[in-house]
């Protein structure tokens, strides 16, 4: 019996620690922040209110609930970052760990619209926090735009910090960063240099335009039709069948940029799914592990449902065989 015990009891540990994310995104914007948590067993408002450093009261309420409502396993739970558990300072006092909470990077989207969607945080700091210039910030980076602030002895997301700001992930290839740095549209949008030449030929800079938008296009192209734009980093020697479920995205409609959702495999890890039904081939980037709820049940793997339309298997369950 104390055996079955102890089995029962990592495997709780386990299935609890699948079902949170490798790390914290935010959500929401200036005034109505929150991050995203999925109800494990025997889980209640005040055990979550702990987690989070922040009262089952504000929670409850910020999710349209009272503290009386009844949580369910699989339940997503809004959790409101607010100015008692949310700093944009790296000050804190010895009984509390600060947690990077992040922001993924979108296409064409820059350092002022992130500074001003998260508390107008100053983007200096941005820069400081993440060991990157604004210029370097490219589509696909995960970015720390501030810190949860939770008490040490209280929250399991003490263990996820590493007491410093944490540097962000690497541009997603190297494709993908000569495609940004040529976007022409891009260029448009930063300052002008005063120091530039005023004399350059109308002719000169209309074929550079030109140009860069032929690259940008082709390095677009070649990655898509190779199955999106990750299929470069691609390096799997394991293999795994299953179903596959989808979730939705905006990414990958356009730039062949398709995530996915696993079990057991690190995050940032490059996935090859092929459908067993059109034998059409896709690869992903991790973003995490399935959430734990029902609809995730038999499931060994969740797309991106831009992943799925390229598969042509629609938005359903199907079957896949995968590589990483």
């Amino acid at each position: 019996m104390k055996r079955l015990f102890a089995l029962l009891t990592t495997l709780s540990i386990v299935l609890i620690s699948w079902s949170q994310p490798a790390q914290l995104i935010i959500q929401g914007e200036t005034g109505k922040l929150y991050l995203e948590h999925t109800v494990t067993a025997k889980e209640n408002w005040y055990s979550i209110g702990r987690l989070f450093n922040i009262s089952p009261k504000e929670i409850a309420p910020f999710n349209g609930l009272t503290i009386k409502s009844p949580l369910d396993i699989g339940q997503q739970i809004k959790v409101p970052l607010t100015s008692d558990n949310f700093v944009q300072k790296t000050n804190k006092s010895s009984s509390e760990t600060l947690v990077p909470v992040y922001h993924i990077i979108q296409e064409k989207e820059w350092m002022y619209h992130i500074s001003t969607t998260y508390n107008k945080v100053p983007i200096d700091k941005l820069e400081k926090w993440n060991n990157i210039s604004k210029d370097q910030a490219k589509a696909g980076m995960q970015l720390i735009v501030g810190y949860l602030k939770v008490k040490t002895d209280q929250s399991a997301f003490a263990d996820m910090s590493n007491g410093a700001p944490i540097a962000t992930l690497a541009p997603l290839n190297k494709d993908a960063a000569k495609a940004t740095n040529t976007n022409p549209v891009a260029k448009e949008e930063k300052p002008v240099d005063k120091k530039a030449p005023a004399s350059t030929p109308e002719s000169s800079v209309t074929g550079n335009v030109a140009s860069n938008e032929n690259a940008a296009l082709n390095t677009y192209s070649a990655n898509h039709a190779a199955g999106g734009f990750f299929g470069n980093e691609f390096n799997g020697n394991k293999a795994a069948t299953g179903q596959a479920g989808t979730f939705k995205s905006t990414s990958g409609w356009h730039d062949g940029k398709y995530y996915a959702l696993m079990n057991n495999v690190a995050v940032g890890t490059i996935v090859k799914i092929t459908s067993v039904s059109t034998n059409k081939s896709v690869y992903a980037k991790v973003l995490g592990q399935l959430p734990d709820m029902k609809e995730s049940m038999g499931l060994a793997i969740r797309v991106s449902n831009a992943a799925a339309a390229e598969l042509g298997t629609g938005e359903g369950k199907f079957p896949v065989d995968i590589k990483y």
